[in-house]
């Protein structure tokens, strides 16, 4: 398969994904399920794609669970990302040092 054919795919593909709401959604969306729904899918999706990257890169899965609950606790209590991942980069250490 030619790299200008697979190109051409892969454009049609991407332009299609942006293309098919424009040709079926013409007014805008009144059903407040449905609009509650598109709002939470960014979020659901950045949480799906990097929770397991939360628990496995530390290369130890206690180091992981540790930073997470760590970063939860804390962006709980502060809501600030520095404070946050500070707090989940300190604890995937600790924990990596005493179970090493």
């Amino acid at each position: 398969m030619s790299i200008a054919l697979r190109l051409l795919i892969m454009i049609l593909t991407l332009y299609s994904i942006r293309v098919i709401p424009f040709l079926f959604l013409r007014r805008e969306i009144s059903n407040k399920y449905i609009r509650s729904f598109l709002t939470y899918v960014p979020y659901v999706t950045l949480a799906v794609m990097t929770f397991p990257s939360i628990v496995t890169a530390p290369g130890n899965i206690y180091a992981g669970i540790a930073a997470l609950i760590a970063g939860l606790i804390s962006a709980w209590i502060w809501e600030n990302l520095f404070v946050v991942a500070s707090l989940s980069c300190l604890a995937a250490f600790a924990v990596s040092l005493f179970i090493g």
